[in-house]
């Protein structure tokens, strides 16, 4: 089972596309509590975003790992704003007191404009995703060399750089990568270990890690490991769901004024949010039980997919997701703190003893 990962989501205070936030931006009671309930429901790590004007998520991250004991972090950076250098012994650094608990997440940027409030030149998509597959190989450099290197690029050079602290572990600290253009996925080819997707169509699965795979292989590099990004929704009935997402629904399209998720004014869309687009084209229910409304409501410029019935339907479409190569699941709800502790109660555990059952399966008929 150690290949299946369990992924949450640690907002910076208590608010969703339906709950509007009441409390401070940065809400340490809230952080501390979402954490804890994270490792008590079972999760194996949790994702700390990141955003021009938001808290730091590598300073939450530190102290998400202070208040748990066991449960991973998954930070996420955006490459051109710290040197590659100094991020890295940062993390090497953090790795060390977590005992390795610290994984990097790296989010290239697809909003030029947003990525101007923190002082980003590069208005080209292209050329920013250029930019990080430099820096991530300044990065490796720094965790991985027993000696001064140097490296010269369009964007970095470092001379006789050198990291005296490293990762925690020998195989190092892993690197989750999310992007969906075809600078993205080339990128990913060379650095990624492992992928993440959002809660995409069973078709679009198998053509973006076809991609990806693809690109891993130019590289010489073994194909990466895949993360699928989405929202279940719960209830003990099918019945019961749906009018859950329905309800999930109307709120969130009244409270879009006060809680900021709408679809943008200009249409600005990524490439991985034209894709749930795409999706949601195609109905509000995908494949078995993929709701694409909240994606078509926000403009899907965030992981906004959901699937939606009782937890053993859910299960089972994430096995229909491990059967085309998803090993990673990266969920979350509404509800930041309920849902958690309603994923870990039974979601996760039906997830897993269905996938150990399909690989029990596979392993006989294999035999």
């Amino acid at each position: 089972m150690s290949d299946i990962e369990f992924i949450g989501y640690i907002s910076n205070n208590n608010s969703s596309e339906t709950i509007v936030r009441k409390g401070p931006v940065l809400d340490p009671v809230h952080i501390e509590t979402v954490a804890k309930a994270h490792e008590n429901a079972g999760f194996d790590r949790v994702l700390l975003a990141f955003h021009s004007t938001t808290p730091d998520s590598l300073q939450v991250a530190q102290h998400v790992l202070g208040v748990t004991g066991r449960l991973n972090v998954l930070i996420a950076q955006r490459p051109g704003f710290t040197a590659p250098t100094l991020l890295a012994r940062q993390f090497a650094v953090l790795d060390q007191f977590s005992k390795g608990r610290v994984a990097l997440h790296v989010i290239t940027g697809g909003n030029a404009k947003e990525l101007r409030q923190d002082g980003n030149t590069l208005d080209d998509k292209d050329e920013r995703y250029a930019r990080t597959s430099e820096f991530l190989d300044v990065v490796r450099s720094e965790w991985t060399s027993d000696k001064p290197f140097s490296y010269t690029g369009k964007y970095y050079q470092v001379e006789n750089g050198f990291s005296q602290v490293k990762p925690y572990r020998p195989e190092g600290i892993r690197i989750y990568f999310g992007g969906a253009s075809d600078a993205a996925i080339e990128v990913a080819g060379k650095h990624a270990d492992t992928f993440a997707l959002w809660g995409e169509s069973y078709a679009q699965v198998r053509e973006q890690t076809a991609r990806v795979r693809a690109a891993a292989a130019k590289h010489g590099r073994p194909a990466p490991r895949f993360s699928l990004s989405v929202r279940p929704i719960l209830a003990d009935t099918e019945e019961k769901a749906w009018a859950k997402a329905h309800e999930i629904l109307a709120r969130a399209t009244a409270l879009q004024d006060q809680t900021g998720y709408r679809r943008p004014a200009d249409g600005h869309a990524t490439a991985g949010a034209k894709r749930l687009l795409a999706a949601a084209e195609q109905g509000a229910r995908v494949d078995k039980r993929l709701w694409t409304e909240i994606a078509k409501l926000t403009g899907a410029n965030s992981n906004t997919t959901a699937l939606v019935g009782t937890p053993e339907q859910v299960a089972e479409v994430f096995g229909d997701y491990y059967d085309l190569g998803i090993s990673h699941f990266l969920i979350r709800g509404f509800d930041p703190l309920i849902d958690t502790i309603e994923y870990g109660r039974e979601l996760l555990p039906a997830t897993r003893q269905l996938i150990a059952e399909r690989q029990r399966t596979q392993g006989v008929a294999a035999e």
